[in-house]
């Protein structure tokens, strides 16, 4: 057959069954085409005795220019590729290498030069893991997996904790980008979750949770981690930059977690949840089957751990920020609002992946879930009505232009609401009435049911009217019987069961 030397025996087969069968009959019999029993018919020498010339059967386009031109440039840069240097060719002799014909060949040229001549290359060196040393951590981008938020796309990050030994996992949804919030939060969740600390603790080069960060910024990051790991008695080392396969644990385990998320949503019917809260759960519930199926593994490795401490660490990072007169306050140039009563006050601001909680002094007295920056530099304001909206109401015209008016409807129906408001009233009573709305919600603490009744006028057409949606939510009087008569045991009915219980 093609590209296989034909032995003397096969010879032999040929000869003989050629005195008996066609030429076609005894060469498949023999294991080789038609046109080599040709080729013996015209030439019978056995093939061990036949000297094999090696040597090329066409000229060698590149004789004239691999010497004197391409050899010195690999020799200066080995990091040249095959298309650069035939562009080269092109450009300086364009009438000899009109076209890409001869682009395989110089391929193979420069890929045999690297194997004898080019530089040493790294080795990938096999570990043995061993039970309770390390652990890895990684953010991996989620994107692709098309997961959606109450119908909006989700972007998001994933991050993985992996045990090299056992293989047991720990996966949090990441909302922003890589930072050290993100990164100890989590991975401070993993170890709890865990029940003890590896010794050794490897993440990559951390180069995305540096970026954007001045000199002062990244010093304290390094001083916040390294005191992290030194809380839960860990020795902390990083892969090389663009060495992934030092922190192959988790890097090929992502792989397989993306794969294993994706065919769970596949089963699962839809990859839209109705809040971030659910999809976590739907994450925490998968990897607590994986996690399932290394219960042997991970038991031996817990006995290599180390102790938690006592006490969790810090995971946040911590701003303070003052309370300003326009109702709030600003954190990374996103401006969050707090109660009017903390006007002036200086508030001390933890900062999560995906909340923030403000404390005066030891109090917690603001809580919001955590916004991010738009592309287009706009300010995003992120609006509690129940902060504003006594202020609000002692000045319901201040509604009507307010730079975070969009941001302070709870829910889109009240923003539908509004909208019905603006094109059917005047200026003035729209305001008010929108501010009425918003006040009965605070006040009955009726959001979800004022929702569902401003639904049903806009869906009917109707203008909200305050005043008879307030009718519809208020709680319908009972009338109480004015005569109860209660009839009074006698005391000799307690003895006669005291005497039974005796």
């Amino acid at each position: 057959m093609a590209y296989k030397p034909i032995t003397d025996q096969q010879l032999r087969i040929y000869m003989t069954d050629l005195q008996k069968h066609p030429q076609r009959t005894a060469a498949a019999r023999a294991g080789f085409s038609e046109r080599t029993a040709r080729r013996f018919d015209a030439d019978p020498t056995p093939p061990s005795h036949r000297k094999i010339i090696h040597g090329r059967t066409v000229a060698d386009p590149l004789e004239d220019y691999w010497e004197t031109e391409l050899l010195p440039l690999l020799v200066k840069d080995s990091a040249l590729q095959a298309v650069t240097l035939l562009r080269h060719l092109q450009s300086a002799h364009p009438l000899a290498f009109p076209d890409d014909r001869i682009r395989r060949t110089l391929e193979r040229r420069v890929r045999q030069w690297r194997a004898l001549n080019g530089p040493e290359r790294d080795i990938i060196f096999r570990q043995t893991p061993e039970p309770g040393y390390m652990g890895q951590s990684d953010f991996t981008h989620a994107d692709e997996l098309g997961v959606t938020i109450a119908g909006q796309p989700f972007p998001h990050l994933l991050y993985h904790f992996v045990m090299v030994y056992s293989r047991w996992e720990h996966v949090g949804v990441v909302l922003g980008g890589e930072s050290f919030t993100a990164l100890a939060e989590n991975l401070q969740q993993a170890l709890w979750s865990l029940g003890g600390a590896p010794q050794n603790h490897r993440t990559d080069s951390l180069s995305a949770a540096f970026r954007n960060l001045t000199a002062d910024q990244r010093e304290d990051m390094t001083r916040r981690y390294d005191a992290f790991v030194c809380h839960y008695d860990m020795d902390a080392s990083r892969n090389n930059r663009g060495e992934a396969h030092e922190n192959g644990a988790v890097e090929s385990q992502n792989r397989h977690l993306k794969i294993a998320i994706d065919q769970a949503l596949i089963l699962c019917g839809s990859r839209d949840f109705a809040c971030v809260e659910d999809y976590r759960r739907f994450i925490d519930t998968l990897v607590g089957r994986r996690n399932k199926q290394r219960v042997a593994a991970v038991q031996a490795e817990r006995s290599h751990l180390k102790p938690l401490p006592q006490r969790r660490t810090t995971d946040f990072t911590e701003i303070v920020a003052p309370v300003t007169r326009t109702g709030g306050f600003l954190i990374k140039s996103i401006f969050y609002s707090a109660p009017s009563q903390l006007i002036g006050q200086r508030l001390r601001v933890h900062l999560y992946d995906d909340r923030i909680e403000a404390f005066l002094g030891g109090t917690l007295v603001v809580t919001h879930p955590r916004a991010r920056g738009r592309d287009n530099g706009q300010r995003v304001h992120v609006i509690n009505y129940h902060h504003v909206i006594h202020a609000l109401r002692r000045k319901p015209q201040a509604l009507w232009s307010s730079i975070y008016r969009d941001s302070l409807f709870p829910r889109t129906e009240y923003a539908e609401a509004w909208k019905v408001l603006q094109r059917d009233l005047p200026r003035r009573d729209a305001c008010r009435r929108m501010v009425d709305l918003l006040f009965i919600a605070h006040e009955q603490a009726c959001e979800v049911e004022l929702a569902h009744l401003l639904a049903a006028d806009l869906d009917a057409g109707r203008v909200p009217e305050p005043t008879a949606l307030a009718l519809l939510l208020a709680p319908k009087a009972t009338a109480l019987p004015r005569d109860v008569a209660v009839a009074h045991p006698s005391l000799d009915s307690f003895d006669a069961l005291l005497g039974a219980s005796a």
